[in-house]
């Protein structure tokens, strides 16, 4: 048996061992709002993330919005309810704004603010972000979740389909630069039917482009979807290991959708390889809930990743747990340059 797998066989096998560390989160991808801009709030929030031990949340709108179209008897509930399509939506930014403004000074300091309200396919999405950081200076810490390639939602929204490396995203990514603000970015690393990493060149090019960008990789490139039809992509763990070799500037979010059938086997039980993948980049790796405008459980997904993190180190595993977001995230939130 190899060590890692021994290791692990030898965790799994000592649960006083595991049940003894105690986590508290930092929850890296979390959207206020739904796909119609609506919440539960920020009371129910806050309650749900005392109860799960969340400390700090990456907090971000939704850039989009679904349409209730003139023709539909009833309201759909997701965005896949109808074939009735998406619209970008700009206010969005603003409701997390207020949202987290709103709260006293110990209760704002948990929440780091994304901006997502802009179209990627746009030039002037760079001109909405410049906007917002002048209107809410100090306040804002990060860009998205900024979606691009995102198989059936792509498909539904409106207008051209976004890219990773389009002339609107490496604008935005220069002007994060400038800022120092990290970028969450959801781009796919392959379609619902492809069984190769059909995308990655477009991912390649911004972070070989923009160097002094910190890319943050929303759900390693992989979606629901893909799983439900492709399942486990046999490439996904030796693209990771890659990428975060070649490039410094990339930051992987392990949310839902990487927990299974990557991280842990179809028996609850982690994988060999990616424990040796963690431990060999131990501060590139954030877990995320993705909750999406409703928070009951806020922990919930993020505890489903303790099996995993007993596995690793306890310093290692402290670190996803909720150490590396500080890693990523700017000293200060970005603030417009000074009037002469």
């Amino acid at each position: 048996m190899k060590l890692p797998t021994l290791l692990t066989a030898l965790l799994l096998a000592l649960p006083g061992l595991a049940s003894a560390r105690d986590y508290t989160w930092a929850d890296a991808h979390l959207h206020y709002v739904d796909f119609f801009q609506e919440t539960d709030g920020m009371p129910a929030l806050l309650r749900s993330m005392d109860a799960g031990g969340v400390r700090s949340a990456v907090l971000m709108g939704m850039p989009v919005a679904k349409k209730w179209h003139e023709d539909a008897p009833k309201r759909p509930r997701y965005y896949q309810g109808d074939d009735s399509p998406l619209y970008w939506y700009s206010a969005t930014d603003a409701f997390v704004a207020e949202a987290v403004l709103a709260l006293p000074e110990d209760q704002r300091a948990r929440f780091h603010p994304f901006l997502s309200g802009f179209n990627p396919a746009d030039k002037n999405a760079t001109t909405h972000i410049e906007g917002m950081i002048r209107l809410y200076p100090g306040l804002w810490q990060g860009i998205g979740e900024v979606l691009t390639r995102h198989d059936d939602l792509t498909a539904l929204i409106q207008g051209d389909v976004p890219r990773a490396n389009n002339e609107a995203m490496m604008r935005v990514y220069a002007l994060a630069a400038k800022h120092d603000l990290p970028v969450l970015l959801h781009s796919n690393l392959t379609s619902v039917r492809e069984r190769e990493p059909l995308y990655l060149e477009e991912l390649q090019q911004a972070l070989s482009r923009h160097p002094d960008t910190r890319f943050i990789w929303a759900h390693a490139g992989t979606s629901a979807e893909i799983h439900r039809t492709q399942g486990e992509l046999d490439f996904l763990h030796e693209t990771l290991s890659r990428l975060l070799r070649e490039h410094e500037n990339l930051w992987i979010d392990l949310s839902w959708t990487v927990l299974e059938p990557y991280l842990l086997d179809k028996d609850g039980k982690p994988d060999a390889e990616w424990l040796a993948l963690v431990g060999k980049y131990p501060t590139r790796f954030l877990l995320g809930s993705d909750h999406v405008g409703h928070f009951d459980g806020a922990a919930d997904k993020l505890e489903a990743f303790t099996p995993f993190l007993d596995a690793l180190p306890e310093d290692v595993a402290q670190g996803l747990a909720h150490r590396n977001l500080q890693g990523v995230l700017p000293r200060r939130g970005a603030r417009p340059p000074d009037r002469d």
